[in-house]
């Protein structure tokens, strides 16, 4: 398997059945967008969008950015011949909603290697239950074609009886617990959704806590919500130049025998010099 994408700041839902919407993804400068074809399309239109949907992706519509595919879910009526589509259609990735699993994430596996989908073509495994956190870390390890976890907290939320508190308090403990089963795995993870288009303000904190807490980036409902994501998971101006005075600093400690050196008041190892990068 090749290396998995490289930045995955800001990923932008797009609902397979509205045809406008498809149109403006193409515009919008998301690192990534995810076609769906699970919640944002009726049943009865379930179809008509994974035949538009997989014609667009097979035709490479979408420019250079990440581009997957949210099937419908194990079990449904509409699993097996949407991983068939969307595998022959060749995306970046193939999203597969309430993964239980690692047994679920290598039968998946097989599907798309029989439908003969290349090998750019990753899972992306959405943790949205109790039962999916605690196997976080089997359920990241199940496959090397398996990249990216996405977290689901909207179902997460409902299922541990949470209630919805600033901070996202009653959730910590599951998204640290993924977060954990995504490094351990050597994979990446994204943060959930805010479903509050309306509120800039919450949903730049709520970038700014999943950044902290570690996630690679966010899935986004919205257009509008791009440029703060972008902003948010991207390094600023003094981090940038910290990571190139560490990097200057330890390369003459090298040259000079050392293992240790001092940059802006604190010590570095050479053991944290790729985290300060």
């Amino acid at each position: 398997m090749s290396a998995p994408h490289a930045r995955l700041r800001s990923v932008l839902y797009t609902p397979g059945a509205n045809e406008r919407a498809l149109e403006k993804a193409k515009r919008v400068p998301a690192d990534a967008l995810i076609l769906d074809l699970e919640d944002a399309v009726a049943p009865g239109a379930k179809e008509q969008a994974r035949a538009r949907v997989c014609a667009a992706v097979a035709a490479r519509e979408f420019g250079g950015r990440v581009v997957a595919i949210r099937v419908n879910g194990t079990g449904t009526d509409w699993h097996d011949d949407d991983l068939r589509a969307a595998g022959a259609a060749g995306p970046d990735g193939i999203v597969v909603p309430k993964v239980a699993s690692a047994q679920e994430v290598r039968e998946i596996a097989a599907g798309l290697a029989a439908a003969g989908a290349p090998e750019r073509t990753r899972i992306w495994a959405m943790l949205e239950t109790p039962a999916a956190v605690l196997a976080a870390q089997v359920i990241a390890a199940a496959t090397e074609r398996l990249t990216v976890l996405v977290m689901g907290t909207n179902d997460l939320g409902t299922e541990l009886h949470a209630e919805h508190a600033p901070g996202r308090e009653p959730l910590l403990t599951s998204l640290s617990l993924c977060l954990l089963g995504a490094r351990a795995a050597g994979k990446m993870i994204l943060d959930s959704v805010y479903n509050d288009v309306r509120d800039v303000d919450g949903f730049e904190a709520e970038c700014a806590q999943a950044r902290r807490l570690g996630f690679d980036g966010k899935t986004l409902i919205h257009p509008g919500q791009v440029e703060i994501c972008n902003t948010v998971f991207s390094p600023s101006e003094a981090e940038l130049g910290h990571a190139r005075r560490v990097i200057e600093a330890f390369e003459e400690a090298q040259r000079a025998g050392a293992a240790v050196v001092t940059v802006d008041g604190r010590m570095v190892e050479k053991m944290r010099l790729v985290g300060s990068i």
